[in-house]
């Protein structure tokens, strides 16, 4: 399992060259904390200092981390949770702020005339499905530049930044600073829910609120995706949508506080989680984390081990694959999103 996982994460991010040496296998929390004070990614008092983030993600959450987590001091657990998650948040706002420069670009096109066409238009086809502005058949169909126009404006409105401090927040809530059974055993980070198909079945499944279950994700960056993709799309946060629009359009900057009050729906607690959720920010300084961006650096990755045996079983397997060229034939498979 492990071992996909760290193909998973070539995979995704196969653009931007990384090699083998951009792996890191950690022996337990405490190698992991020491690298983190090295390249000077810890400490609380800190965090005013840090908004330059390290592009390292976090490849996979250690069964071990429950259990380490329990032993170690309050305030170590919380901030070694805020440091692995914050590099997934930032790298996801910066995947936004590409997404959205190129929709930007796309409106000032047909603005000036020009209508979608090739591979402009097919990502735009791609775009509407995915961010539930139209479906594939009617997305397929429309061919009026004025159309599109029209939907470009709602791409974006849909399509934007989520601030850090907030999505830590709420993954701080949702998964107990990441030791639920949930986020150990699917990556589940955000306690979204999934209809039908695959997914882990709650221990008090409800009946009145249908076969619901925990959506299961292969590693934690997928959690952070489909979390972003969920506040973008699902009708449920439409608030939130329009509380974010209303910042943009003013000026100001995206706020973790103002914008929890548009998640009255995420929970059955409405006012009483949003309340839980802002107390939780605002105690632990996530809010600080708002305005954060991604160093400029190469992307690397990281995953822990139970021990150093585990450490080096990992390292050798990931050393196997990549001799034997299995990402070339992943990569090719690829489908990014």
């Amino acid at each position: 399992m492990k071992t996909i996982l760290i193909s998973s994460i070539i995979l995704l991010f196969s653009s931007f060259n990384v090699c083998a040496q951009d792996v890191q296998v950690f022996a337990g929390y405490e190698q992991s904390i020491a690298w983190m004070e090295s390249i000077g990614w810890w400490g609380e008092e800190l965090r005013t200092e840090q908004l330059q983030v390290p592009r390292t993600l976090l490849i996979a959450i250690s069964p071990a981390w429950r259990e380490n987590a329990a032993q170690m001091p309050v305030p170590m657990k919380k901030e070694f949770f805020y440091r692995c998650l914050l590099p997934l948040v930032t790298h996801a706002n910066w995947l936004v702020r590409q997404r959205r420069a190129w929709l930007e670009e796309r409106a000032v096109e047909m603005a000036n005339g020009q209508a979608p066409k090739g591979e402009n238009l097919e990502n735009l086809r791609l775009f509407a499905v995915k961010l539930k502005v139209k479906t594939e058949q009617e997305a397929g169909e429309i061919t009026d530049p004025a159309e599109w126009r029209k939907i470009v404006d709602e791409l974006l409105y849909r399509l934007d930044e989520i601030p850090a401090g907030l999505a830590i927040g709420q993954a701080a809530y949702e998964s107990g600073w990441g030791t639920s059974k949930f986020t150990i055993q699917g990556n589940a980070l955000f306690g979204q829910w999934t209809y039908g198909g695959e997914g882990m079945v709650p221990e008090q499944q409800r009946k009145e609120l249908g076969d619901h279950k925990i959506a299961s994700f292969t590693w934690p960056f997928d959690s952070v995706r489909g979390y972003f993709l969920n506040l973008s799309t699902h009708r449920a946060y439409e608030d939130f949508r329009k509380l974010r629009a209303g910042l943009r359009k003013s000026g100001k900057p995206l706020n973790s506080l103002t914008l929890a009050d548009g998640l009255i729906s995420y929970s059955e607690r409405g006012q009483e989680y949003v309340d839980s959720l802002k107390s939780l920010i605002r105690s632990n300084g996530f809010d600080l984390a708002d305005a954060a961006l991604p160093r400029d650096e190469p992307l690397a990755f990281a995953l822990g081990a139970a021990n150093e045996e585990a450490a080096r079983s990992m390292t050798e397997r990931y050393e196997a694959m990549k001799k034997k060229g299995e990402f070339d034939r992943i990569v090719s498979e690829m489908r990014l999103e």
